[in-house]
């Protein structure tokens, strides 16, 4: 079997934050595969036609789109923001692993895109203008206690941290527990991001203390940038405050 698979990133909403590479490989598909919401971000040409699936349902999707590449077709695999950040990026090279002789002749092609915590960052200041790491606080795919051990291990090496997956119906205490055990750790004076939907039309940012920060803040269009130690906020007379992590850290030892 010989055929090529694209899994491009649309990036966080806003169609001006697409790559012209994804753009491009877009519009030489002729199927196309993704999460519904995702899939209706894009207008088909003529002769394109969108195959949609649930959020939880990426494996299949990857081995079904996989055999559609295979079979000749000119195919697409759609994710938000960056597909290689908890993204559809990763199932795709997981459902080749899964069956790797089956799709040798596969070329895999990962177009990257802008993520939610870069669009949410650059709305804020520069949150992340340091050392950063990124938690998806979804335990679906993995267990809470690693989840909790992560965020203790971030917090203690001073990460400025941003949050995906912060919170759902299905999974509504996360976010809480997760500020909970930051401050045991962290200064309650630390700012707090809250970006939902940078990019589109309802884009909202709120920023508050480490202190302040309540789950109900966020829902699953928010991505939550917990800043450093270090982070910073400039209040600026007529301006929004920018809040933002300085280059330097300096050894106190």
């Amino acid at each position: 079997m010989t055929g090529t698979l694209h899994v491009v990133g649309l990036g966080p909403g806003d169609g001006a934050m697409m790559t012209p590479d994804a753009q491009a490989a877009i519009a030489r598909a002729t199927a196309l595969y993704g999460y519904a919401p995702y899939l209706d971000r894009l207008a088909l040409a003529p002769g394109q036609r969108a195959i949609a699936s649930d959020n939880r349902e990426e494996l299949d999707r990857a081995r079904e789109a996989l055999g559609t590449a295979a079979a000749g077709e000119a195919v697409c695999m759609v994710s938000g923001g960056d597909p290689g950040v908890f993204a559809m990026a990763s199932a795709v090279c997981e459902a080749i692993e899964s069956d790797a002789p089956r799709w040798d002749g596969i070329e895999l092609v990962v177009v990257p895109g802008l993520t939610a915590m870069l669009a949410v960052a650059a709305r804020a200041g520069a949150p992340l203008g340091n050392d950063f790491c990124a938690i998806s606080l979804s335990d679906n795919l993995k267990p809470w206690t690693v989840i909790e051990a992560r965020l203790r291990a971030a917090a203690g090496a001073g990460f400025a941290m941003a949050f995906y997956n912060p919170i759902s119906k299905a999974r509504p205490w996360q976010l809480g527990s997760a500020f909970n055990i930051l401050r045991e750790i962290l200064d309650s004076e630390i700012p707090v991001v809250f970006g939902r939907a940078a990019g589109r039309p309802d884009a909202a940012m709120r920023i508050v203390s480490l202190g302040e920060a309540r789950p109900e803040m966020a829902d699953m269009a928010t991505c939550v940038i917990v800043g450093a130690p270090t982070t910073r906020i400039i209040t600026r007379a007529g301006q929004p405050p920018l809040v933002y992590t300085p280059r330097f850290v300096r050894d106190d030892g």
